[in-house]
């Protein structure tokens, strides 16, 4: 028996019967999460196969998600609200706070705008119901306006880009690395970053089909997501290079959204709660969400993973 429990300490922890030929169908945003994980060496004994599907924001990857197309994925705080509150069979089982300097209402560099206030009666381009719209209703409210005292263009981040390039629009309120390219390119500057007036909230979220279905296998991907976010905020170059090669752009891009964003995992407490809660707030003062289809950021943020439990 001594021998037998020696060989099994050896020999860590055994996947389950089938396991390695199970698949988890993880949505990703510009290579984010795989380029991170690839680059930290945390995916090289997968007892289970892990297939990646590319998005370009998080609403399309929201809709794979809802048609059954992926098990899970990585989102911001306000496109989550945005899927649950539609009817999105989803839930959040891991949460990451960041500083909000890469999430920002960006003009160009000619542009007289100079405040949110000199945004009034002006046209800005966004995805509806991302986390860029919620920056813009965000600092309307902090600067004394309504939603409607700005016209929104609802385009994808490329087409918002040209838009904004070409005057079609007066200002694009984006994510990275929208903000870092456009920033270091000199197409734009940074009218009103996101400190201060959003909780700095992103989400790996997963359909309810899965979360029943695949729960162990999503605790094993989130294990090593955590692991990964905290090799990555002790250095983030070497992950910025990792995830240039991948994406294709120059790697000053990834490294200064990572090392100002510090990406770290956290606990889905009471705190994170209350920040979605304000989300949800936010999105029904705007109109943007029935109150009675709200729903309440405890239905929607399951704290019972292993991950989540472990950074208590």
């Amino acid at each position: 028996m001594r021998l037998l429990l020696v060989l099994l300490a050896l020999l860590g922890p055994v996947a389950p019967a089938g396991a390695r030929d199970a698949v988890l169908r993880v949505g990703d945003q510009r290579g984010n999460a795989r380029a991170l994980m690839e680059a930290a060496g945390v995916l090289a004994d997968l007892p289970y196969r892990l297939e990646w599907s590319e998005f370009p924001a998080a609403a399309p990857l929201l809709e794979a998600l809802n048609a059954g197309a992926i098990d899970a994925g990585g989102v911001g705080d306000a496109p989550f609200t945005f899927a649950a509150a539609a009817g999105v069979p989803v839930k959040a089982l891991l949460a990451f706070r960041n500083r909000q300097d890469g999430l920002a209402i960006l003009v160009t560099q000619a542009s007289p705008i100079r405040s949110v206030a000199d945004l009034k009666g002006k046209r800005i381009a966004t995805n509806r119901g991302s986390i860029g719209h919620q920056l813009v209703l965000a600092a309307l409210e902090e600067a004394g306006l309504p939603a409607s005292a700005v016209t929104f263009s609802f385009l994808p981040p490329a087409d918002a880009k040209i838009a904004l390039a070409s005057g079609s629009v007066d200002a694009w309120s984006t994510w990275e690395p929208y903000t870092s390219t456009a920033e270091l390119a000199g197409l734009a500057r940074v009218l009103r970053d996101s400190n201060g007036i959003t909780p700095g909230l992103s989400f790996a979220v997963a359909s309810d089909g899965a979360l029943k279905a695949k729960r162990a296998l999503l605790a094993d991907f989130g294990r090593r997501l955590v692991k990964a976010r905290e090799w990555a905020l002790a250095d983030p170059a070497p992950y910025a290079a990792v995830w240039s090669r991948l994406i294709g752009l120059p790697e000053a891009v990834p490294l200064r959204w990572f090392s100002r964003a510090r990406y770290r995992a956290v606990p889905i407490d009471a705190e994170v709660i209350a920040d979605e809660q304000r989300n949800i707030d936010l999105y029904v003062r705007s109109s943007l969400i029935p109150a009675a289809r709200a729903p309440r950021a405890e239905a929607i943020l399951d704290a019972s993973f292993e991950p989540c439990a472990a950074l208590r």
